[in-house]
């Protein structure tokens, strides 16, 4: 699951998280790489200096994507030579950027800004943590309340590439799903059959798994089904016209293709006759549910919406 999701990531960042085109990545590899890359040294004696381009460093994407930079940080930083100092000031900087991120909605109290690291540098980190946690206690003769993770090499990858991962989907979650519009036309002939339906509120409080934003694709989902349910499956190949289902959660509810289904043929009803018809509307086993999803991949290839999608 977590893979898929990671593979989901990469894909959507390398075609879409980039000023001027394409730019792959990998996850965490060239996010900590391009974070200390961008970093622009000036101090000729002490630094060294590296030509760059400047619009595939990650905060350029931030900023991309954001539309403004975060404050406080930029494309054009200087690092400092010293390991030690370095490791504090891309510390500091992965903490505006959990903070930052946090504060525009962002669910990213797990990850800890070390976590973003390169593995040098958490190695440094807790040589100089644990250093400092032991003096602390020689000299106030109690521990600190901060908690210290010292991970192997292993696990710290792992974790690393969890907390890149979470922080590239909250960041789509922030910067790119508030895009979504929540101006809807009424459509008279569905009104009748909407009203018996319970409503997804969309105050900002009223959820805390979905933002607002999310609902309003939930609110969508529901509307388009709704409408099209009786269109694309009148000629049922496979168990006749689905019936009325209340959409309020990204997995469970799209498992049988239907709901997905009913929305690509919304816009393109030109593959109801074709594909969507062979669908099984009252799904029950896994075999059912692996041929929706076959034929559901099949119309997203006959319109050239495969991104990354393979049968």
């Amino acid at each position: 699951f977590f893979q898929r999701i990671l593979n989901a990531v990469k894909s959507w960042f390398t075609l879409f998280g980039w000023p001027k085109g394409q730019n792959p990545i990998s996850v965490p590899d060239s996010l900590r790489r391009d974070v200390c890359i961008v970093q622009l040294t000036i101090e000729q004696e002490k630094n060294f200096k590296l030509n760059v381009d400047k619009d595939k460093g990650f905060y350029e994407m931030i900023m991309h994507l954001n539309g403004e930079p975060i404050p406080g940080l930029s494309a054009s930083q200087s690092l400092p030579s010293d390991p030690v100092e370095k490791m504090f000031q891309l510390y500091w900087q992965h903490s505006e950027l959990l903070s930052f991120l946090k504060g525009q909605g962002a669910y990213l109290s797990h990850v800890m800004p070390e976590f973003l690291l390169t593995p040098e540098d958490y190695e440094i980190w807790t040589e100089v943590n644990t250093g400092l946690r032991v003096g602390s206690m020689r000299s106030s003769g109690k521990l600190s309340d901060t908690p210290i993770f010292v991970l192997e090499h292993t696990t710290f990858e792992t974790m690393s590439k969890r907390a890149w991962t979470d922080v590239l989907v909250q960041m789509y979650k922030v910067f790119v799903l508030p895009r979504v519009s929540s101006r809807v036309i009424p459509d008279p002939s569905s009104l009748e059959s909407l009203q018996n339906m319970p409503g997804i509120k969309s105050e900002p409080l009223s959820s805390n798994v979905y933002s607002r934003y999310e609902r309003a694709v939930l609110v969508w989902l529901n509307k388009n089904y709704e409408k099209s349910r009786k269109i694309v499956w009148k000629d049922s190949q496979r168990g006749g016209v689905p019936p009325t289902r209340w959409i309020v959660n990204f997995d469970l509810d799209l498992l049988d293709g239907l709901v997905l289904a009913a929305q690509i043929a919304s816009y393109c009803p030109y593959l109801i006759a074709t594909h969507f018809i062979k669908m099984y509307t009252e799904a029950k086993t896994h075999e059912q549910f692996l041929h929706n999803s076959l034929i559901l991949v099949k119309a997203l290839h006959t319109i050239s919406l495969d991104i990354d999608i393979k049968v």
